[in-house]
């Protein structure tokens, strides 16, 4: 993420919408519709189920779950087709479709010096800390003819050290994320490489 956007408000959708979510299907259809780069829905899909799998591990109920795995989804939606209005024109859909202010809020929240929004809740931080770590360690993956398997911490830490690999991917982003989720870089990677969606 390289472009600036600060979204100027820091209130998303209504109370009066708590609990109100998408299906997995109307998620997806939407997807289907906004993103056309395979890349990028891939990412989407690897964060959505990064956080569904946090979640699960925190057992949290189903609900929850559902709206964590929504958060990560949809986060990048808009990036593809919109890339000047990236998180605008997604929170002011899922708006207009009277989604739960908590999935909003957290997906407005995931690139804080981008957007100029706060991650607050455990979601929001979450979100932020595995989106650009899971890309990181995909990259790292596709370099290695194992992929994931037999992949350690200190592998993926020697290649955050060599700022010319995946040199998109902002290192301070990643350190930021790990200090406001209050769980350690090298946790955080282990998470990733134990339950990143392969594909």
């Amino acid at each position: 993420m390289e472009l600036t956007h600060p979204l100027n408000r820091i209130e998303f959708g209504s109370p009066e919408n708590l609990g109100n979510v998408l299906s997995l299907s109307e998620a997806n259809e939407l997807l289907t519709d906004w993103v056309k780069n395979e890349k990028l829905l891939f990412h989407m899909k690897q964060v959505g189920h990064l956080m569904k799998r946090f979640a699960e591990l925190k057992n949290y109920d189903k609900g929850q779950q559902h709206m964590w795995h929504l958060a990560g989804l949809l986060h990048d939606a808009d990036w593809d087709q919109w890339p000047d209005e990236h998180c605008k024109k997604i929170i002011e859909e899922l708006e207009f479709r009277k989604i739960d202010p908590r999935i909003i809020k957290a997906i407005a929240s995931h690139g804080p010096r981008y957007f100029g929004v706060n991650p607050d809740s455990e979601m929001d931080k979450m979100l932020y800390a595995f989106d650009e770590l899971s890309g990181f360690i995909h990259a790292y993956s596709l370099m290695r003819p194992q992929g994931y398997e037999g992949m350690e911490i200190k592998g993926v830490k020697k290649r955050l050290k060599d700022k010319s690999f995946a040199a998109q991917v902002s290192r301070d982003d990643i350190s930021d994320a790990s200090e406001r989720s209050g769980i350690s870089v090298e946790e955080l990677i282990q998470f990733v490489i134990e339950n990143q969606l392969r594909g």
